[in-house]
C-alpha cells in the first residue's frame, strides 16, 4: 500500500511510495557542504551516541564524533541551535560532519563498547575517544522526522577513551542509585537543569533505571519518553492551578508556525499539524494536515498521526502553563511551510513551540473572540481558511457541549 509523504516523512521511501529516491531528503543532500577526507582511524570527541530500533533487541548503537578535533559540542545542541536561530544548512552541516561508528548488542549487553556508549550517556561534555573503523566512511547523510540527522557511518573494530569524561554529581548519584526508576531520575535531573536532549542521551545508553531492568533504549522511543514523562509529572501540578484566561502565542522557527491557543477549563490538549502545499511532506497542492487529542484524563494510546510531535509541543506549552501558574485547554496549530525543506528531528517543533511561548501573549475576552483572530491571522499569513481545523477539533466541540458544574 502506497503512504502518502504527510505520512512516511522520508522513513522510507521505498516501502511507502515506490520511489527510487525521497524528494524530501534529497533537498537535504543537495545543501550539504562537501566533506573530505573522512579518516578510517582517528581521534575525536563523542557528544552523544544514536542507537537504532531495527532487530530489537539486537541493536545497531553507534557513537556520533566529527572526524576531525573541531569543537565537538556545537555538533549536537539544539537548544544553541534554537538561542542564535541557526538555520537549516547550518545544522546539517553540523550533523553531517558527525561519523556513527556503529556496533550490533543486545539492549542488555555489557561489553566495553557498549561501557563507552554509557561513558558518553552520562557525560555533560564530549568524551574524548580515539576510533578504528572496519571501512572508511563513506558521505551520506540520514535523515529522519523524529532523530537528528548523522552523517556517514562505518563498523567500529577499536574504540579507546582517551582521557577521563566529565560526569557531573547529580548525574552520578541517579546512575548509582540502582534502585532508583527513570521516570523519577529524569524527572530529578530536569529539575536541575538538563535539557531533553541530555535526558534523551542518558535514557538511550541504559544509564537510569532499577537495576535488574536497566537496557539501552533506542533513541526515537527515548526523545517521546522523555517529552512524555515531564509533560505528565507538570500536567499533575497544573491541574491544581486557577483558570487561565483566553490568550493566544504566535512565533515560528525553521519554517515551523505555532498558534498556541489557552482556552479556560480544566486541563486537555489538541494538535493539529498542518502542511502547506509543496512543503515539506505535503508534495500535493492542497492544504492537509493531521491531528491528536487528548482529554483530562490523558491519552491511553500513542499518539498514531502526528506522533513524536504531539509529545515535543505539548511540553512547552505545559511549561508556560506551570510558569504562569494555571491550567486550561490548549489547542495548537502547527503550520509547516516550504521554508522547512528537510527532517530534522523532532527537537524543531518543541523549540519552535518555546520560540512562540515566549512571545507576548494576546488576551481575549472570549473564546469567540479568539477563534476569530486565530482565523484572520492563518488567513493574512499563509492564505489558508482554518475552518475545517476548527469544525474539526474535538477539544473545541467538547467545550461547546460539555456541561459546566454550575449549569445543573
Amino acid at each position: 500500500m502506497q503512504v502518502p509523504c504527510v505520512k512516511c516523512k522520508g522513513k522510507n521511501p521505498k516501502q511507502n511510495c515506490g520511489r527510487s529516491y525521497c524528494p524530501i531528503t534529497a533537498k537535504a543532500h543537495a545543501r550539504v557542504a562537501s566533506v573530505k577526507d573522512i579518516k578510517q582511524d582517528f581521534q575525536s570527541a563523542a557528544p552523544n551516541i544514536f542507537v537504532g530500533r531495527v532487530n530489537y533487541p539486537n541493536l545497531d548503537v553507534g557513537l556520533l564524533s566529527p572526524n576531525d578535533t573541531t569543537d565537538a559540542s556545537l555538533h549536537d545542541a539544539p537548544r544553541v541551535w534554537s538561542g542564535n536561530n541557526y538555520d537549516i544548512n547550518q545544522i546539517i552541516n553540523l550533523r553531517s560532519a558527525l561519523v556513527n561508528s556503529k556496533f550490533v548488542a543486545n539492549v542488555r549487553a555489557t561489553n566495553r563498547f557498549v561501557e563507552i556508549a554509557q561513558e558518553i550517556g552520562m557525560a555533560s561534555k564530549p568524551v574524548d575517544i580515539e576510533v578504528n573503523l572496519k571501512d572508511k566512511p563513506r558521505f551520506s547523510l540520514s535523515t529522519n522526522p523524529y532523530t537528528l540527522p548523522m552523517g556517514p557511518n562505518a563498523s567500529l573494530v577499536k574504540a579507546t577513551v582517551t582521557s577521563n569524561p566529565h560526569i557531573d554529581r547529580p548525574v552520578d548519584k541517579v546512575v548509582s542509585d540502582t534502585d532508583f526508576k527513570s521516570v523519577d531520575a529524569i524527572s530529578q535531573l530536569y529539575t536541575r537543569g538538563y535539557d531533553e536532549n541530555f535526558l534523551t542521551k542518558i535514557l538511550s545508553a541504559g544509564n537510569l533505571g532499577v537495576k535488574m531492568q536497566r537496557r539501552m533504549v533506542p533513541t526515537r522511543w527515548s526523545i517521546t519518553a522523555v517529552d512524555d514523562i515531564l509533560a505528565k509529572q507538570i500536567i499533575e501540578e497544573v491541574k491544581y492551578n486557577d483558570k487561565v484566561e483566553h490568550s493566544a502565542y504566535f512565533g515560528s522557527y525553521l519554517g515551523n508556525y505555532f498558534l498556541v491557543m489557552f482556552f479556560p477549563g480544566v486541563w486537555s490538549y489538541e494538535l493539529f499539524e498542518t502542511y502547506m502545499p509543496e512543503s515539506s511532506f505535503n508534495v500535493s497542492k492542497e492544504y492537509t494536515f493531521t491531528t491528536d487529542y487528548e482529554p483530562y484524563s490523558g491519552r491511553t494510546t500513542y499518539a498514531e498521526n502526528c506522533a513524536g510531535g504531539y509529545y515535543a509541543s505539548r511540553l512547552p506549552a505545559l511549561e508556560k502553563l506551570k510558569e504562569i501558574k494555571k491550567q486550561g485547554s490548549v489547542l495548537v496549530i502547527r503550520i509547516i511551510s516550504s521554508e522547512y525543506y528537510c527532517p530534522l528531528g523532532v527537537f524543531v517543533v518543541r523549540e519552535a513551540t518555546r520560540k512562540s511561548m515566549q512571545s507576548k501573549p494576546i488576551n481575549f475576552a472570549s473564546r469567540d473572540l479568539m477563534l476569530n483572530y486565530a482565523t484572520l491571522l492563518v488567513k493574512r499569513k499563509f492564505g489558508y481558511d482554518i475552518s475545517e481545523i476548527l469544525r474539526s477539533s474535538i477539544l473545541l466541540k467538547q467545550m461547546k457541549e460539555q456541561k459546566k458544574l454550575w449549569e445543573f
